[in-house]
């Protein structure tokens, strides 16, 4: 998208990151949070979303637990098991944040495609 094959600005993409935070900066989920909720609505275990993220299981239940403490509300929910052990599920503000979090990424994907478009549009006029 930066340029054509050749431009100066061949190689140069436009890349960009956003997370949600509390009023003071403190960040509450981002990027690697939200692939964990994904992957345990998926797989039904904090476990298999550890796995699938390459973290520790250590590592991602204090992730999940640190951003419920900040958000002040369950996320998750652990379901105790019978013969087939137990499962851990988000909660509906878990799927609600997720569902939302998705809808508003997609949102800035478009936009920032689109900006991206006209600045490297502008970007390879002036260069000729």
């Amino acid at each position: 998208m930066a340029g054509s094959k050749g431009s100066k600005y061949f190689d140069i993409f436009l890349n960009y990151k956003f997370w949600l935070t509390k009023k003071n900066g403190t960040e509450i989920l981002g990027k690697k949070v939200l692939s964990l909720l994904k992957d345990i609505d998926n797989e039904g275990s904090i476990q298999a979303a550890a796995n699938k993220n390459n973290i520790s299981y250590r590592k991602a239940w204090g992730d999940i637990k640190n951003a419920e403490s900040i958000l002040e509300f369950a996320i998750t929910e652990k379901k105790r098991g019978g013969k087939d052990g137990g499962k851990t599920v988000l909660t509906e503000d878990g799927k609600n944040m997720l569902n939302a979090f998705d809808e508003l990424e997609q949102e800035f994907d478009k936009a920032v495609y689109n900006t991206a478009k006209k600045f490297f549009h502008k970007l390879n006029k002036t260069q000729r």
